[in-house]
Parts: structure tokens; C-alpha cells; sequence
């Protein structure tokens, strides 16, 4: 007589990770993952608001993403910080958890989860080409692989970063007595744009707005060299004609710009593709320059990872969902609390 051997049924992803109000959950390590509420105990893949939220009890990030938000929380005293650097891991409760660059801006990570033989990747957001101020993104093989989904549609592909800066050094030489404004996010576009313009051979003195200064110097402060910067509030007898000013891209429409010589509005967003977006924000030169994965970088990621199982979040979770089951992957959307539109 023989008896048959049942083969253990495999661990549902579901069973240790799930959304919940506050945002995703880890039962067994009991934290959460970029929470959209103050809680006990967090996991920060960045340091974009809609990740990164203070009042945490505890907080666990990359050094830089903690440095971030110290920069950003007046209450960030109050929290329990333990950096973990790439490449590293830490045992919370009963799942090991480590970080892998995710090159969307500095400090910037995945949070790889393993438990009982499973491993959970949360990519956060991440960008798949070269940027001069973060390590680039490394695919991490995983069960599930959790995926942003800001441009997962197939119209989304952004051209080159220097074809974008040189669009903005021609129109520079081409409008020697204009000022050229450039509309930024604050944390990683601005620096981003900084050191592509660097690379671009542009040596010259680029001015900023007030408000972009405490993370321009945070970055200087981690190493990324960004040449010579200046407060516009610094500037006496400047008047900026022929110059580069970047400030956020509320400021575009603010009184503020009525010091500079008949000023050119451009604004870097994966955003400006869309020429309605470009004119809601009044950009008269669109840069395509974004912090995310567009359509062909997503769906490459896809295959990379080679993960069954993906759980698509924030963005347009439809296509992407739609493209991952054509190839045979198990995917569908995870919807995820205060998730926001950020200057992509």
C-alpha cells in the first residue's frame, strides 16, 4: 500500500502583504511599506512626500532618504531613524528586508522582502536610464514585483535627456537677452537638471529660486557636484539676461518672475509630452525630463525581474496590467492610499 505525499501549498504573497487604509502592510515583520499615515514602525522606499511622511514612531531607509526627510519634518527627532545602506539587510520580526537602488532620485530604493522562501520587491518609484545624482536601478529577481505605474501607457516615451538640455542650450543661444526660467520639482528634478547641464558643457553660474536651496545643498552635501549654484535673492546688479533660473513650477506664474528679463517659461516633466499639460502650465519650452519609467522601460522591467506575480500601483495600473497577462504574468492593481501626482 502506498501513500501519496501531498506537495506543500505554496505561501500566498497575499497572506503577508496586503493593502490595508494606511498603506501596504508587512504582518509578519509588522511594518508598513511608504505608509500614507503615521505609524509604528515604516519601511520609506524615497523621500517624495507621497512616500515619505513624518510622525513615524520608526523609520527605516537608505541614509540619504533619512537625511531627506530630516531636512523636510521638524518632528523627524521624535523618530526612531535606522538607516540601511544598498546591499544590506535587517530582520524585522520575521521577514528580512533589504534595499536595492531603484535610480529615481538620491537615496532612492526598492524594499526587498523575503519571508519564508518568498521575496517581495516594492520598487517604489524608480527610472530605468542614467542619472548623474543616484546609483542606477538594479533589477532584483523576486515572486512578486510591485511596479509604479505613472506613464505604463503606450504613448509614453521619453526622448533622451540630452536632446531635452539641448533644446534648452539652443533656445539660450538662439535668446541671448531673454531669461530662461526652468519650472523643477524641488527634490531630484531640480538636481538632476543641474548636473545634466553639467554635462552638457554648461559652466556657467545657474541661478535658483529660494526655495530650492536647503536640498541643492543636502545633495552637495552627499557629493553630487553642482557647480556653481546662486540664490537669485543673492544677485544685486544681475540681470540675468541670457542666464538659467530654475524654480518650482508653481513660481512660473507668481509675481516673482516679473524681476527677470523678458523671461522664457520652460518646465521639466515626463509631463510636457502631453501638450495639454504643457499649456495648463504654461510652458512655452516643454522639457521631457522625467523621474520615472516610461512605457518601454516598465515593460522591460517586467521581463527583467522575471516575477510571476506583479501588483501594479499608482499610475495607469489598466494598461500595465492588461500588457504584464498578455505575457503570461500574473498581475492585477493594487490600489494604495494617498498616492499622488508629483512633477514627474
Amino acid at each position: 500500500m502506498t501513500t501519496d505525499t501531498l506537495a506543500p501549498t505554496p505561501l500566498n504573497p497575499r497572506s503577508w502583504l496586503y493593502p490595508t487604509p494606511r498603506g501596504l502592510y508587512c504582518e509578519p515583520g509588522d511594518f508598513y511599506v511608504d505608509p500614507a499615515f503615521a505609524v509604528a514602525r515604516a519601511v520609506i522606499t524615497h523621500g517624495h512626500g507621497d512616500h515619505a511622511r513624518p510622525g513615524h514612531r520608526a523609520a527605516l531607509a537608505t541614509p540619504e532618504t533619512l537625511a531627506i526627510m530630516r531636512a523636510r519634518f521638524q518632528d523627524m527627532p521624535d523618530t526612531a531613524q535606522q538607516p540601511l545602506k544598498y546591499g544590506e539587510s535587517v530582520k524585522m520580526g520575521e521577514v528580512k528586508v533589504g534595499f536595492a537602488p531603484a535610480g529615481h532620485i538620491l537615496g532612492s530604493a526598492q524594499a526587498v522582502l523575503a519571508y519564508r522562501g518568498q521575496r517581495i520587491v516594492v520598487s517604489g518609484d524608480f527610472k530605468r536610464r542614467p542619472d548623474p545624482t543616484c546609483p542606477p536601478f538594479e533589477p532584483v529577481p523576486c515572486d512578486v514585483f510591485i511596479t509604479e505605474a505613472t506613464f505604463a501607457l503606450p504613448v509614453f516615451h521619453h526622448p533622451s535627456d540630452a536632446g531635452e538640455i539641448g533644446k534648452l542650450l539652443r533656445s539660450v543661444a538662439t535668446f541671448p537677452e531673454r531669461t530662461h526660467l526652468v519650472g523643477v520639482y524641488a527634490l531630484g528634478k531640480c538636481q538632476r537638471v543641474i548636473r545634466l547641464l553639467r554635462q552638457a558643457g554648461y559652466d556657467r553660474r545657474i541661478w535658483l529660486h529660494g526655495s530650492l536651496l536647503s536640498l541643492c545643498k543636502l545633495y552637495q552635501d552627499h557629493g553630487i557636484d553642482l557647480g556653481d549654484v546662486a540664490p537669485v535673492s543673492e544677485a544685486i546688479l544681475e540681470t540675468f539676461k541670457g542666464a538659467i533660473v530654475l524654480c518650482p513650477p508653481s513660481a512660473l506664474a507668481d509675481r516673482w518672475t516679473r524681476r527677470f528679463a523678458d523671461p522664457i517659461a520652460a518646465v521639466c516633466s515626463g509631463w510636457m509630452g502631453v501638450r495639454a499639460r504643457a499649456r495648463q502650465r504654461g510652458a512655452e519650452l516643454p522639457l521631457i525630463i522625467s523621474d520615472h519609467a516610461d512605457w518601454a522601460e516598465l515593460t522591460q522591467t517586467l521581463k527583467d525581474v522575471g516575477a510571476p506575480k506583479v501588483w501594479v500601483t499608482h499610475g495607469r495600473e489598466e494598461a500595465l496590467v492588461h500588457y504584464a497577462r498578455s505575457i503570461g504574468i500574473d498581475a492585477e492593481a493594487l490600489h494604495l492610499a494617498g498616492r499622488e501626482e508629483e512633477e514627474s
